[in-house]
């Protein structure tokens, strides 16, 4: 019956409002129903008769690991040109490649792969899901033909902005680029600056300086390093004073390790119940044990700090990779020692079935092993790829055991990456790297956002953002980007570059910037673009 009673009462409420007009009863409900009216859509003081982009991988659409037609159209500056087109912005015309699968070719060589794709567990090559498949865009016979409004060249650094020569076909692949050499077309030796300056820009944005740092961190901080702060200085200046009586907006670099490319490996990925890895447990933890003995000793005798060197597997929960860190003091000579030293180590060494003799041979292997190697912890960073080798045999490494004298079945046991060899610098960010590129970073944006100011430019704090979206995430209407990996929605499965919706936020941060500047109103007049209108992952089959 209390179920009828509320059915009658439904009933009795549509009744009386059948017969009432919509408008009449939301005032009866105190609802305001007076229509939103937008304001109309102007530009303020900026002129967008003449929009050129200068940048590089970030303003060229480049996602997914690669440049391709359907990422290009969805670039930044591409989204904004068409917003400024409606308040008097001219042509905008892009580099487009001449296919969907991305990658480069010279003369019918492939010198650049294509994308990536999402293959249910994670980024694959898209020709392991569909085959082989044509690079069509060739350096040698098919290139574009400009002016190019979006003058983004993917890979270029602050310095490369001004330096002839760079689109050269003559000068790769060491002092050229092969996306600039798509562009240069009659004038190979012009700059990347001249040639946006030949088009009389009356608008311009400007995001560069990301390269400066992004490769030396990529490589773990290995070889290389960031662009000096005097070199920065000096290619922004000439690029500002090049620009000199142009409206435009800038943008300062995001600090690069805040990335899924550097946050998405964990620093104890060993899992116990991994059958591979966890029976093997126990001997890792014996054979570290005599090492560790080592270290404590060391500790003992005056060594600071040897005991932090100890390595130790847990059997049931998620245990550290093994590193080499190349800030620590090298104890190689001193672990050889004291095991050389040691009564008890020939028997130890017999173990393995080596002869007693093998063991000043084995000794001298842990030294040079393990003379600056530690376990990993939260506060160093694993390149993505790194999640490829973790665990692997090393070849190059077990061939030299073998070349030792060691079995070729001792000599893999030994080779494993990350858990009996230590990764090599190349795959771990560790916490002096990590401050060298945040010391870089930070003074390329103090020199950005000075020159912004002086030249009367809107100003987007992409480091802001991207801080946000590693906190938490960014909400953009009824959609929120997270900096998760495939599942976040802002970056693409390379780990570094945004998704096409990704792309989309920044186009609406760009445009709200431009808004507070020159008094246009994207945002109030509800130009800026839903972003949920844009992709965050291309199928493997898009042609």
């Amino acid at each position: 019956m209390k179920t009828l009673k509320y059915i009658l009462l439904s009933a009795v409420v549509i009744g009386f409002t059948a017969c009432a007009e919509p408008e009449d009863v939301l005032e009866d409900q105190g609802i305001d129903n007076t229509p939103i009216v937008l304001p109309e859509l102007t530009a303020g003081s900026a002129d967008f008769s003449t929009y050129v982009s200068i940048g590089n991988s970030l303003t060229a659409g480049y996602t997914d690991n690669a440049l391709f037609i359907a990422a290009q159209e969805n670039s930044f500056p591409n989204i904004l040109a068409q917003k400024f087109a409606l308040v008097g912005g001219g042509e905008f015309n892009q580099p487009l490649m001449n296919d969907n699968f991305g990658g480069l070719a010279l003369g019918g060589n492939r010198i650049a792969q294509p994308r990536l794709v999402f293959g249910g567990a994670g980024p694959v090559p898209l020709e392991s899901l569909i085959g082989p498949v044509t690079v069509t865009t060739d350096l040698a016979v098919n290139n574009p033909t400009g002016p190019f409004n979006n003058m983004a060249v993917p890979g270029a650094a602050s310095f490369h902005l001004i330096a002839p020569g760079y689109g050269n076909i003559g000068n790769l692949p060491s002092a050229a680029n092969p996306y600039f050499v798509r562009m240069t077309g009659g004038t190979p030796n012009a700059t990347i600056l001249e040639m946006a300056l030949a088009q009389s820009p009356s608008f311009v944005s400007l995001w560069i300086g990301a390269n400066d740092v992004l490769g030396y961190a990529t490589g773990g901080a290995s070889s290389g390093a960031p662009t000096p702060q005097a070199t920065f200085d000096f290619a922004l200046s000439t690029v500002m004073s090049g620009l000199s009586g142009t409206q435009g907006v800038m943008a300062n670099i995001p600090d690069v390790t805040t990335i899924p490319y550097f946050t998405t490996v964990p620093h104890n990925p060993l899992d116990p119940s991994n059958p591979a890895y966890g029976p093997q447990i126990p001997t890792l933890n014996g054979i570290f044990g005599q090492l560790n003995q080592v270290f404590a000793f060391l500790e003992s005798q005056g060594v600071p700090n040897a005991t932090e060197r100890q390595i130790v597997f847990s059997e049931t929960a998620a245990s550290a990779v093994v590193i080499r860190d190349e800030s620590l003091a090298n104890l190689s000579a001193q672990i050889t020692g004291v095991l050389n030293a040691s009564p008890t180590f020939p028997a130890f060494v017999q173990s393995f079935g080596l002869p007693a003799a093998a063991a000043p041979t084995v000794a001298n292997l842990l030294g040079l092993v393990y003379g600056q190697a530690r376990q990993a912890t939260d506060n160093d960073l694993l390149v993505l790829t790194s999640s490829t080798i973790i665990g692997t045999v090393n070849e190059d490494f077990a061939a030299f055991l073998q070349l030792q004298g060691l079995p070729a079945n001792l000599a893999a046991q030994f080779s494993a990456e990350g858990i009996t060899l230590p990764l090599d610098d190349k795959w771990v960010v560790i916490p002096d790297e990590k401050a060298e590129i945040a010391n870089a970073t930070a003074g390329y944006n103090a020199s950005i956002q000075a020159a912004a100011s002086a030249a009367g430019y809107a100003f987007v704090d992409a480091n802001a953002f991207m801080q946000q979206l590693a906190a938490g995430g960014v909400q953009d209407g009824d959609h929120i980007l997270t900096s998760s990996l495939v599942t976040g929605g802002a970056f693409s499965l390379d780990g570094v570059h945004p998704t096409s919706r990704g792309y989309a936020l920044i186009a609406n941060l760009f445009m709200k910037a431009i808004d507070a500047t020159y008094g246009s109103n994207f945002e109030e007049s509800g130009n800026l673009v839903d972003i949920g209108d844009y992709p965050t992952n291309y199928s493997p089959t898009l042609q």
